[in-house]
């Protein structure tokens, strides 16, 4: 089932706005995945930093006025502020996804199965939000210590809700208007109700899909960091791993393994990679650890995007080429030191 068939949006006309680009922190790019609930602060400072660069024209004050745990002081340039320094931040919308925070919570309680009725249950859900809105407001807090006007918002307290686990209330009215008003959203993974499972796990990669379908930005790019692998029938599709990067046809760690530079994604939804030329076909793999649906969620929601004529970038974070992709979109002929996958609407 097509869960945009079946879903209702709610919007405004301000929809038709040029929006500049969406792009996707993955949880293990900005979280030690392997360390529950530790931020990858390195990385996290890094991505800030290149998003800062990548959208903003002019400098611009920090935002984070709040107090650091630790720290008896609250940052503040309120005695220097400039009001004649205006920065002008191109319409973009930041979504994340959990990395270390909230699938220990989610999996143990079983919230992305549904059963609201059983204690355990709900008592996860209530933790699961407890852990990825603690993620969201120390991201938000890095974009706006770099100037970026950015705004948390939880697809939960947005009124987004589902049926079956595909979408089925998604209220982007609330994007538009933040977006209309100079400011970033800051949507994440959340656990959210669910029609007929009584709730459930509401991903990040199916956040972008919807947001790209119903505003129309000028490109996608997502920011990979830590390997994920699943293992199905033999076949594997991988993001990067902490050395590699983008779409590769095995798991990077294997001898051969091949980085996909560019994948065509047909108006049937089916897809080939044209760069490079394979002899092997490539299948997606899934986990059972994984509560959003791992790869198999992340390429087919990279697939639908690309469906739409928006061009998708697969980039590892925090490197030269993460901070190209989000300076602008890529041309046609994919630069050869560009290292990534592009997918996009084949010709």
């Amino acid at each position: 089932m097509d869960r945009r068939s079946q879903s209702t949006t709610t919007s405004s006309a301000a929809d038709t706005g040029s929006l500049h680009c969406i792009v996707k922190l993955g949880g293990s790019a900005v979280s030690c995945k392997n360390e529950l609930e530790t931020i990858n602060e390195d990385n996290l400072s890094i991505v800030s930093s290149q998003l800062r660069q990548g959208m903003i024209s002019e400098p611009s004050h920090g935002m984070d006025w709040s107090r650091r745990p630790g720290s008896t002081a609250i940052q503040t340039v309120v005695d220097k502020f400039d009001d004649k320094l205006e920065s002008q931040c191109k319409r973009l919308i930041v979504v994340h996804g959990a990395g270390s925070f909230g699938h220990f919570q989610a999996s143990r309680s079983g919230v992305h199965k549904g059963g609201l009725n059983k204690p355990l249950v709900k008592a996860g859900f209530v933790a699961t939000r407890i852990s990825v809105t603690t993620l969201n407001l120390e991201i938000v807090r890095a974009l706006a210590k770099e100037g970026i006007p950015s705004i948390g918002m939880s697809p939960f307290s947005c009124g987004w809700s589902t049926c079956k686990r595909n979408i089925a209330m998604a209220d982007t009215s609330t994007v538009v208007k933040a977006l209309d008003a100079g400011f970033v959203p800051v949507l994440h993974g959340d656990a959210v109700l669910d029609t007929s499972l009584g709730c459930t796990i509401l991903s990040g990669d199916v956040i972008i899909s919807h947001l790209a379908e119903h505003l129309r930005p000028d490109y996608v790019v997502f920011l990979v960091s830590t390997a994920d692998q699943w293992f199905s029938d033999g076949y594997y599709l991988c993001f990067i791993l902490t050395d590699v990067s983008g779409v590769y046809d095995r798991p990077p760690t294997e001898p051969g393994a091949v980085l996909l530079r560019e994948i065509a994604v047909r108006d049937d939804g089916s897809w080939s990679v044209l760069q490079p030329k394979l002899q092997d076909e490539v299948e997606i793999t899934v986990a059972a650890h994984d509560t959003t649906g791992g790869m198999v969620t992340k390429i087919t929601e990279a697939a639908m995007i690309a469906k739409l004529g928006i061009d998708v970038y697969i980039v590892k974070a925090a490197t030269e080429h993460s901070a190209r992709a989000l300076k602008g979109p890529l041309p046609h002929n994919i630069p050869n030191d560009w290292l990534g996958t592009v997918i996009r609407l084949a010709n």
